[in-house]
């Protein structure tokens, strides 16, 4: 029997998240009333999250590029060429309402989602990274919500069988009711068979693969891209469940159908589900689209039109076929045990017909269901400047030694091996360098060339100057990169910031967007991929402005990478860039001073070019046995990491009597790294860096067990990563909170 659909009130609207002008919109553009089921999918399609409203007019501005960009932003994922006629596919995703929610779930389905884009392109996935950023520790819910994001991440990657292979993880009070899940997957194809989501061709079949439909996730999309409020809890059942083995059978027999030549087009079912996936494929090639849901495979009866335009059960995809193949892709569907079901056609009639039960449920003009969404100028303030704090005027409270063990013990410096070691990182036999270091290295295939991936973003900076933050997002992923000796060639971005409605918010994405911009073109580092996350705040409270930045490199040959780790005794120690003890918004002075407050470093990009190239060139020269870039808590923060992870402690020569002590060891000015090489080829170094013009300077050199900065009394390896080690672990376990 069917159901009689609620009438279309404003009430109704409302709870759509459709404003009263996009609803009168919606009216002017069809000439009617629309349906129950049309305004659900009116409310998937102009939602935030799905139309991009307050952000494509300023992502527009986005450099996206370059000789190697085979696909920018547009796609299921960007595409680059890596040589050898092969391309990398990747891109970033957020889930962070979900796993707020409803964390083990939230985390695994904003993984599988990320994996069917790369794979939906017609990769085959090689590697996943995330960005978690949570509240505070002694927040009631942070050690659930870590527990159940680590553990829902894991479960998926590891059982699909990906490695994970690097990440972020921070904690601030500003998270404390609306945690990032920012999930990164990377993917190899070859670049003459790359699949895209635009159809072609009148009366092709219109083919749901994967797993069946069922109630979760209605109004996921939706959901995402509002605020939360005090009932947070109550929109659990707008959160999907995942199903790793269906999306590991749906990834092997997707890539089937794809080398046997059946598919014209492949959209994933993402947010939206099937309504997103069939319009865009549509709209994309100028053609109508007609499906008839008698047809769609369900796993709850009785689902009614709009139940099934608006479900986000995960592990299904929706492929326009070449007809003469149907039976062909259905028999390799059938022989991995997934669903195969023709529901529809595409058409020449540039409308979006649905049909269910003999009824018309939906007739919509396809192209303006994306088109015509609303396109928001929305008003924006820049946030006010910081003033320069003076490193003099920072008194420190503690020694150089309490200072360090306290810094590299904290909840955001401390190791993160508790949450990477619940991940297989190992998997598939490729990865060269695991998680803990500036990035990841996997090897590509069976030969010799790598890709170098990371996850970057401080927010603080990007609080306190949201333009040089967004810089800073850039160059760092550029410099991780770099330090590994490979060549950053593309980024993927998350966006993730509060409510745009307020000037001040928006006023932050325009910004952080703009230094985002700046970086990427100096660096030729193009974007050709993303997401944007509004509307994360609660109750008003808006989270720190976060862009995540996920870096792509290549090496040729990953023999010649190297790691963080010091590798042996009696190897010069050099110090790359200018030093001048920069603490505003730096981790010594919030984490030791208890201060957060100054204008964060300021980028020179053209620093950061100079001395980037210089480094990666001396790296591949193979004279560099160890290379770490210096970001949060500076210089003694990155030879404590180095001596910790070879175990080889160093001497380092006093700071200079231009810079106070303090700030010598633990400012945040950028464009540096450290190398550690064998002694005779110290010099050649410096006098190659120098020709460069890079500044450097040596600065002590490793051996013995523990490490000295300056006239300092010597700190022990030992007590080092007892420090680094024992916090989360610790935390985890309820056993400490701070």
């Amino acid at each position: 029997m069917l159901r009689k659909e609620p009438d279309i009130t404003p009430a109704l609207v409302a709870e759509h998240g459709l404003k009263p002008d996009e609803y009168a919109r919606i009216l002017a553009l069809i000439g009617r009333t629309p349906t129950f089921t049309e305004l659900g999918i009116f409310s998937a399609m102009w939602n935030e999250h799905c139309s991009y409203k307050s952000s494509r007019l300023h992502l527009r501005k986005l450099p996206t590029k370059a000789p190697w960009v085979i696909q920018g932003p547009g796609e299921n994922a960007g595409v680059i060429d890596i040589g050898d006629g092969l391309a990398c596919v990747f891109k970033m995703e957020s889930h962070n309402h979900p796993s707020f929610i409803e964390p083990y779930q939230g985390a695994a389905t904003g993984v599988g989602g990320i994996l069917r884009d790369v794979f939906t392109m017609g990769a085959r996935p090689v590697a996943c990274l995330n960005l978690l950023r949570f509240g505070s520790p002694e927040h009631a819910k942070t050690r659930h919500l870590v527990s159940g994001v680590v553990a829902g991440i894991g479960g998926y990657g590891n059982s699909f069988g990906v490695p994970t292979v690097g990440g972020s993880v921070n904690f601030h009070t500003r998270y404390d009711g609306n945690i990032l899940v920012n999930a990164m997957a990377v993917g190899i194809a070859r670049t003459d068979e790359i699949f895209y989501a635009k159809a072609t061709g009148i009366g092709r079949p219109i083919v749901y693969l994967g797993s069946k439909t069922g109630r979760d996730g209605i109004h996921g999309a939706t959901m995402a891209s509002a605020a939360f409020e005090a009932n947070a809890e109550e929109k659990r059942p707008t959160v999907q469940v995942g199903d790793p083995f269906s999306e590991k059978l749906l990834l092997e027999a997707s890539l089937e159908i794809m080398a046997k030549g059946c598919v014209v087009a492949i959209q994933d079912m993402g947010a939206a589900g099937l309504t997103s996936s069939a319009v865009e494929m549509g709209a994309k090639g100028d053609l109508g689209v007609e499906l008839d849901l008698d047809k769609v495979p369900c796993r709850e009866p009785g689902m009614t039109a709009y139940e099934m335009m608006l479900s986000e059960s995960q592990e299904r995809m929706l492929m326009v076929l070449w007809p003469e193949k149907e039976a062909e892709a259905e028999a390799i569907f059938r022989k991995w045990g997934l669903d195969f079901a023709v529901i529809g056609k595409t058409t020449d009639t540039l409308r979006f017909v649905v049909k269910h039960q003999g009824e018309t449920k939906v007739d919509l003009p396809i192209k303006e269901l994306g088109d015509e969404a609303p396109l928001y100028d929305r008003p924006h303030v820049s946030t006010p400047q910081q003033a320069v704090l003076a490193a003099s005027s920072v008194n420190p409270p503690v020694s150089t030694a309490t200072a360090l063990l306290q810094l590299i013990g904290s909840p955001d410096m401390c190791s993160k091996r508790w949450v990477w070691e619940q991940y297989d990182h190992l998997i598939l036999g490729n990865t060269v360098q695991r998680p803990g270091g500036d990035a990841a290295v996997i090897r590509i295939g069976d030969g010799p060339k790598g890709l170098a991936l990371c996850t970057d973003v401080t927010q603080r900076y990007c609080e306190a100057d949201p333009v040089q933050g967004g810089r800073q997002a850039v160059a760092e992923a550029w410099r991780n990169i770099t330090a590994t000796g490979a060549t950053p060639l593309a980024l993927t971005d998350n966006l993730n910031f509060g409510n745009p409605e307020r000037p001040e918010i928006m006023g932050q994405f325009v910004d952080c967007l703009r230094g985002i911009g700046e970086a990427a073109s100096a660096l030729d580092f193009p974007i050709v991929s993303g997401n944007v996350s509004l509307y994360n705040e609660t109750q008003g409270r808006g989270i720190l402005p976060t862009p995540s930045i996920g870096g792509v490199g290549l090496i040729d040959d990953v023999a010649k990478s190297v790691g963080v780790a010091f590798a042996r005794d009696g190897d010069a120690i050099i110090l790359v860039g200018d030093t001048s003890g920069w603490l505003g918004q730096s981790m010594y002075l919030w984490q030791v001073c208890g201060r957060e407050e100054g204008a964060p470093p300021p980028v020179d990009l053209v620093a950061e070019r100079r001395n980037g190239d210089s480094v990666r060139a001396l790296i591949l020269s193979g004279h560099v046995n160890a290379c770490h870039d210096l970001s949060d808590g500076g210089l003694a923060i990155a030879l404590a990491e180095m001596a910790m992870a070879g175990c080889i402690g160093a001497a380092i020569d006093p700071a200079p009597a231009a810079v106070p002590a303090h700030a010598y060891w633990f400012g945040e000015d950028q464009a540096r790294y450290i190398l550690a090489s064998a002694p005779q080829d110290a010099q050649d170094i410096l006098d190659a860096l120098a020709k460069a013009g890079a500044p450097a300077v040596r600065i002590g050199t490793t051996g013995g067990d523990s490490l000295q900065l300056g006239a300092d009394a010597p700190i022990s390896i030992a007590e080092l990563a007892s420090s680094h080690e024992g916090w989360l672990p610790k935390f985890m376990r309820g056993e400490t909170t701070i």
